[in-house]
């Protein structure tokens, strides 16, 4: 597995292949130019990325206030619940944009970070409140007909194209390797889901039909929205792949969740990491 896993991440590394992004090319290019700024922006430094599972019910994220962090999709709920704010805001799932339009074109990072959205819906988000940047998202992961279909690939250059990789936090991880974060400290990562009987199922799209048990809020994916089969092995895949991809430039990604089942990364304390007055 480590050796196919380290094969993986060479053809990554040189494979900045442009099949199955979501743009022309001169849309790709203008995206491109306004994502340089945030190129080794944050060289040496450390970040949370968090994850929406029912662990950070848990958490203190009084303690993150005056760190780097990145959140996704229906994180606005934690926001309207204790004020929250993360640094920079990621989205990818089509379905995820389609039931949230308005509450992500109005949702606003904390002071001086930066909203990532996919390309596709450029035209839909340019008056997003935020300073809002379009990522140019390579779906070969997802496409039958794609080479890399099912198979993980980990971009070094996000301005260029990020890879999907079965789950956003994939994405995250190439934006936190694009901007030089030496250590990365994921936590809500419970890595673990149930699909309700009741939910409506059609092909690798799954329609709620009742409040969500997988996410911290019910109604994250709760009745009537859409998501995507999690395929955790596929996302477990993509993990390894990043997991190398950090470890071959001295860098590392930490798991600091409270609980959960993903043991790719190693282990870290969550309240350990914050100084104590």
């Amino acid at each position: 597995m480590e050796t196919r896993v380290k094969n993986l991440a060479k053809q990554a590394l040189h494979a900045m292949g442009n099949t199955y992004l979501e743009e022309p090319f001169s849309v790709l290019a203008s995206s491109s130019s306004a994502l340089r700024r945030f190129h080794n922006a944050h060289r040496g430094e450390r970040c949370f990325i968090i994850g929406n599972g029912p662990s950070i019910n848990q958490m203190d994220f009084g303690l993150l206030e005056n760190e780097y962090t990145f959140a996704v999709n229906g994180i606005f709920y934690k926001t309207k619940e204790n004020g929250f704010r993360p640094f920079y805001y990621v989205v990818e799932d089509y379905h995820v944009v389609r039931d949230n339009a308005p509450s992500i074109r109005d949702y606003e990072p904390r002071q001086g970070g930066a909203k990532f959205l996919p390309a596709r819906f450029r035209h839909q988000f340019l008056r997003s409140q935020g300073d809002t940047y379009f990522l140019n998202m390579n779906r070969g992961f997802y496409e039958p007909r794609s080479a890399y279909y099912e198979t993980p690939r980990f971009s070094v250059d996000a301005a260029h194209n990020v890879y999907c990789g079965q789950s956003v936090t994939i994405v995250n991880l190439q934006l936190a390797y694009y901007m030089g974060f030496s250590e990365v400290y994921l936590i809500g990562m419970d890595f673990s889901y149930q699909i309700p009987t009741t939910a409506i199922k059609e092909g690798d799209v799954i329609e709620s039909t009742e409040d969500d048990v997988n996410h911290f809020h019910p109604d994250y994916f709760g009745k009537g929205k859409k998501w995507h089969d999690p395929k955790l092995h596929n996302v477990l895949k993509s993990y390894q792949l990043c997991k190398l991809m950090f470890e071959l430039d001295d860098r590392k990604v930490f798991n600091a969740t409270l609980g959960g089942k993903l043991e790719v990364f190693p282990r870290a304390d969550f309240s350990s990491l914050f100084a104590r007055e």
